[in-house]
């Protein structure tokens, strides 16, 4: 996915301002930054939740999909968790049952919680149903926005995981939106820094975090909790 120029006006106010990046193939690459700085914004621009201007190449119509934060808020609560799945099902009748099935399965998730409701699930075994909702569009490209800041400590590294497995196996290329920056070390090849609405440093892990040239990014990075 190119993005060139894309921005986003709420009123008078400048939310994204003529922000350009890259997605490529098979990549990972981190959205940074403090709440307020723009990145979700970017995320629902990305797939059409917000009106936005400039050019967004390389995707086919649909072929981006989105897991939100906060997965209970993202499932219907009323609909059963293979039906759920399903809906972004290209297939039909039985076929797209099984689609359902496979998908849960791909992300972790015994084919038999496919009969429960979001209620029935802890917060992790949400979230990947969220995230076997988003494949069975077979998108381009995933945008996961802050996909693991609404789970506990011990059930975020298998999310995390989880998401290089997806990578790894589908070749799937995601955009990851996150303000902790150890997340985003440990799952994403590049990384962008975003502040008020512009990205101000790009570059890949090792440089943006190991050598910050920013004073914003080394702002970020000192506001990370050290183990003593």
């Amino acid at each position: 996915m190119r993005v060139d120029g894309l921005s986003v006006r709420y009123g008078r106010f400048l939310a994204v301002d003529g922000v350009s990046f890259e997605v490529g193939p098979g990549e990972i690459v981190g959205l940074v930054g403090e709440s307020g700085s723009g990145k979700s914004t970017v995320a629902r621009a990305l797939v059409g939740l917000v009106p936005r201007t400039g050019t967004v190449e390389g995707v086919r119509r649909g072929g981006v999909q989105m897991v939100f934060q906060d997965p209970y808020a993202s499932l219907n609560p009323r609909m059963r968790v293979g039906r759920a799945v399903a809906e972004g099902v290209r297939e039909k009748g039985e076929r797209r049952a099984a689609e359902a099935r496979r998908l849960l399965a791909q992300v972790g998730l015994d084919a038999g919680l496919a009969g429960r409701y979001p209620r029935e699930l802890s917060g992790g075994q949400r979230q990947r149903v969220a995230l076997a909702r988003a494949l069975g569009a077979r998108p381009d490209l995933v945008v996961a926005d802050e996909i693991t800041s609404a789970l506990d400590v011990s059930v975020q590294g298998a999310v995390l995981n989880l998401v290089k497995e997806l990578r790894r196996d589908l070749g799937l290329s995601v955009l990851f939106i996150s303000h902790d920056l150890a997340v985003v070390r440990y799952v994403c090849d590049r990384i962008l820094v975003m502040r008020e609405g512009r990205i101000v440093e790009s570059g890949t892990v090792g440089q943006v975090i190991g050598s910050p040239g920013h004073e914003y990014t080394k702002a970020l990075l000192e506001a990370v909790p050290r183990v003593p």
